[in-house]
């Protein structure tokens, strides 16, 4: 079996490795303990966390053992990196309950029977520690010099700077400490904003215990329009099917941008890179077929095999002037809500394409909004049960975002 890291290596993951020879000789000869951290902001995985999912399921294939820390303790302080400003602080429950959610997602992606792999909560060992034990064995051990010196901290400088965000370095480096002292984890991967935090963490390593530890950071994947992969217009690709559903979640890909497809299915997918190469030199139209692949592939890994044959025929029926639409979004509404009629932007904001009339205005004035393929040019609009055919239609938002009204 090739080493994980060429694979990685390959397929595009790494950014940076600390040293690189050690860490390739180390996969080669041993079952290595690795972990990725996870903060609690959110209810639900996103498809940005899902580059991580991918290099922690590499690594598992290739024997090797992933320790997913879920940000119990750490999401109370907020990683500054990459802000402008301090992160919104959760309360406890809400961590709790990210956190849990996390959980479930990551177990369908990971094996977590018989040791393969861990879940832990960093909540576990840093809400209770001891503040000034913590600065005497910990803190004594970063120079604020050089820690002001890391783009994280020395960003927020000009708009200010607390000294609760200032700990977060300090935090995430002892749950690395914790880990090797606990598990015997030797590797530490994450996104390349992470760099100065994980390198850290080797360093106290180093210095409490005498010992190599390494990093492994991988790139933040951006399209080539430079937004972030996963963020949209209509907001964040989740995990969650609830919050995006797997016929979203196809289209999205679907959509990529033709200069997007080879990395994507690098990254994303379980493809031998040789089908990867042969997809992604597709040129004109015939680069279509590629993203199909590249949709079905990322759907099927995430949401499971039925659902994304699902997807796909709902987008073939769409691209097609088709009728089969049971796999898009849809919303069902009781009749008598159109029996005097209701207005396009109420029913916009009702089914959760926009979050305001002023959002709704905007986009019809702007032309991006479609009933049944007809184009929306009134913004007073009225809805009524003449509308509906065989008690649906579909409104079209953008290019990409479709959902169906259903009356009942």
């Amino acid at each position: 079996m090739a080493n994980v890291f060429h694979t990685l290596q390959e397929r595009g993951y790494i950014d940076q490795v600390t040293h690189e020879e050690e860490l390739i000789k180390l996969l080669e000869e041993e079952s290595v303990t690795f972990y990725v951290g996870f903060d609690a902001t959110a209810d639900s995985l996103t498809l940005g966390h899902f580059i991580q999912i991918m290099v922690m399921m590499h690594m598992q294939k290739a024997g090797h053992r992933p320790i997913a820390v879920l940000g119990g303790g750490t999401t109370m302080v907020g990683d500054p990196s990459g802000r402008t400003d301090m992160r919104k602080m959760m309360t406890k429950e809400q961590i709790d309950y990210n956190a849990a959610r996390f959980k479930e997602q990551l177990s369908r992606f990971i094996d977590f029977d018989n040791d393969k792999a861990l879940i832990v909560n960093n909540a576990d060992w840093l809400l209770d520690l001891n503040f000034l034990d913590f600065m005497r064995e910990v803190g004594v051990h970063f120079s604020v010099n050089r820690m002001l010196t890391f783009d994280c901290y020395k960003n927020r400088l000009e708009e200010g700077l607390t000294f609760f965000e200032f700990s977060y370095m300090l935090m995430q480096s002892y749950d690395y400490l914790k880990l090797f002292r606990d598990y015997n984890c030797r590797l530490q991967v994450g996104g390349s904003d992470q760099w100065s935090n994980i390198l850290s963490g080797t360093e106290l390593i180093r210095k409490l215990e005498g010992e190599q530890a390494y990093v492994m950071t991988f790139n933040l994947l951006s399209t080539a329009a430079g937004t972030k992969m996963g963020k949209t217009e209509a907001g964040t690709i989740w995990l969650d099917p609830s919050k995006t559903s797997p016929y979203e979640l196809y289209q999205y890909l679907r959509n990529s941008d033709d200069r997007d497809v080879k990395k994507f299915l690098a990254l994303l997918t379980f493809l031998p890179m040789e089908e990867v190469n042969r997809l992604g030199n597709l040129k004109g139209a015939e680069i279509n077929a590629a993203k199909e692949v590249l949709a079905y592939e990322v759907t099927k890994i995430i949401h499971g095999e039925n659902e994304a044959k699902k997807a796909a025929q709902a987008s073939r029926a769409l691209f097609s002037n088709g009728s089969q639409t049971e796999s898009i979004p849809h919303t069902e509404l009781d009749r008598s809500l159109f029996k005097d009629g209701i207005g396009i932007l109420d029913l916009l904001r009702k089914i959760g394409l926009t979050k305001s009339n002023g959002e709704g205005r905007r986009l019809i004035q702007q032309g991006g909004i479609s009933i049944d393929g007809i184009k929306v040019e009134d913004t007073n609009k009225i809805l009524t049960l003449k509308d509906f055919e065989d008690n649906k239609l579909l409104i079209r938002k953008g290019k990409k975002v479709y959902h169906q009204v259903r009356v009942k």
